[in-house]
């Protein structure tokens, strides 16, 4: 696979190599198993959660991880420290190669956050017709990911929802999905697509809120009768839709979208504080 890393250098195994150095990325040839994870003030966000994701998204496809998250934390660390670095997002990765067996690597990559007129303004979106083979694993596919950038980039969009056989969405291509109307949440049940973390906060924000969540897939027939719509990830938070292909909603006013963002992000502040302090 092509190199990723960004900065000056990256992890293989806990050691520092120059990301000009990009010998390991040339052997990774079976998609890897990855998670992506955001470093603000040098601090990785919800840590524990990404790396219980990512061993249970091994176990999926048969592999079980050698590293430790002891030593993960010390890699990321490290890897923080030789690049100077504190609000970046590091892509943890997981990958077996010919002749030399598995290998834990950690990099910073390219990341976009987006500018507040994104949460002021929302977002287009577009339909993508996809099922994911194994969507509660987290594995590399390049000629997806590929093949879903050249739709966002002819659309001008910024995400795809991705839609079923049957006409159903799901998740959308690098986050998960959720729907209001009548001031229930509706988003796609457990087991059918993958469990982001930040979609496990905002599930907790619902409850404290005591905000009804359906754990039910909206059809494409009843987007127009939506009163709004956010998707969620790593690098987003919260994101309000303003369209989807040619459906229009006025997300950014919705109280319950700006009540839940607002409650996730003290979810955050409160866990950037508590490992401040260790």
């Amino acid at each position: 696979m092509r190199s990723e890393a960004t900065k000056d250098y990256y992890m293989v195994d806990g050691k520092l190599i120059s990301t000009k150095d990009t010998a390991v990325f040339d052997k990774i040839g079976k998609p890897p198993i990855y998670e992506v994870i955001r470093l603000i003030d040098g601090i990785p966000l919800f840590l524990e959660d990404h790396l219980d994701r990512m061993r249970k998204s091994a176990e999926l496809v048969g592999v079980n991880i050698n590293r430790s998250d002891e030593d993960i934390g010390k890699d990321i660390r490290k890897l923080a420290e030789a690049n100077d670095v504190k609000n970046l997002n590091v892509k943890l990765l997981v990958a077996i190669l010919e002749g030399q067996g598995q290998v834990f690597l950690a990099y910073f990559i390219k990341s976009f956050y987006p500018p507040e007129e994104y949460y002021k303004e929302g977002i287009h979106t577009i339909l993508f017709h996809h099922e994911r083979e194994n969507p509660n694993a987290k594995v590399q596919q390049a000629s997806f990911r590929e093949e879903v950038a050249r739709e966002l980039e002819k659309n001008k969009a910024f995400e795809a929802l991705l839609v079923n056989k049957d006409g159903y969405i799901t998740e959308g291509s690098r986050s998960n999905m959720f729907f209001i109307k009548e001031n229930k949440i509706y988003t796609a049940p457990k087991g059918t697509v993958l469990l982001g973390i930040t979609r496990k906060y905002i599930m907790e924000v619902c409850k404290e809120s005591n905000i009804e969540v359906v754990e039910e897939n909206i059809h494409v027939d009843d987007l127009k009768s939506l009163d709004g719509a956010f998707m969620s990830g790593t690098s987003v938070n919260v994101l309000p839709i303003s369209t989807i292909d040619n459906i229009r909603l006025n997300s950014v006013e919705n109280e319950t979208i700006m009540k839940i963002s607002d409650g996730y992000l003290e979810k955050v502040k409160e866990y950037i504080r508590s490992k401040s302090r260790n």
